[in-house]
């Protein structure tokens, strides 16, 4: 299992308390406290499947049309609306697809298409349950705003990383300036979370998922897109 670079510090310390308790269950084998050793043996495995389980990042297949725009995380399709946004270079009506993160799903994030940052906008906020129906307006978030390139093509683009009730940190290292090329990794959420895309209202831009679906980072196609649909 390939973990993270963003987990270094939890997996590391889980992995110093699992070898102390690994320790313990030990010594107490050796005075014949057979039970109690196999409890916290059992305990110290699972704390630490438990943990690295958070922080693993799969390898992932990036689907090779560039017309396909990619999902920024893993989890399920909670909502796909209009919404109002302004966030340079992104100003006006946006399509925006809402996806949950449960604490089962793997955490990091992933660029939906090529990808030149030129905003970035921390906020600081609440830490509702991620299916909350405010979390997306009060919770603290991370959103990272700029312009996507297909081709000879480009459009703004958009993803926010918002907390959740368990998740109480987004790592995002990316600095306006930066280019993401399309499915790397650049950030996570620990632990449960929200990720949403926003694209621009347009006939150029047919969605391929509804409300309920799964989706994998860097594998699952969000959009669609054909620029001559737009001429």
């Amino acid at each position: 299992m390939t973990l993270t670079k963003y987990g270094i510090r939890e997996w590391g310390m889980a992995t110093i308390a699992a070898a102390v308790l690994v320790i313990a269950a030990a010594w107490m084998f050796f005075i014949q406290w057979q039970i109690t050793a196999t409890v916290i043996l059992v305990i110290a495995i699972i704390m630490w499947i438990g943990i690295a389980g958070f922080f693993r990042s799969p390898k992932r297949h990036i689907p090779e049309d560039i017309n396909l725009i990619l999902s920024p995380a893993d989890g399920t399709v909670k909502d796909i609306e209009e919404v109002d946004f302004n966030v340079e270079p992104f100003q006006g009506r946006a399509l925006r697809v809402g996806i949950f993160l449960s604490v089962f799903n793997v955490h990091v994030n992933r660029a939906p298409a090529e990808w030149s940052v030129s905003n970035k906008i921390y906020r600081e906020g609440r830490y509702l349950d991620a299916r909350h129906p405010e979390c997306a307006r009060e919770n603290e978030a991370m959103t990272l705003a700029g312009t996507a390139s297909i081709n000879q093509n480009s459009f703004p683009m958009a993803v926010r990383q918002i907390s959740g009730a368990i998740a109480r940190r987004i790592v995002c290292p990316v600095q306006p300036g930066e280019q993401i090329k399309r499915g790397k990794i650049y950030g996570m959420i620990k632990f449960g979370s929200r990720t949403e895309l926003y694209l621009p209202v347009s006939d150029q831009f047919k969605i391929n998922v509804k409300i309920g679906d799964k989706v994998k980072a860097g594998s699952s196609v969000i959009a669609v897109f054909n620029p001559q649909n737009g001429e």
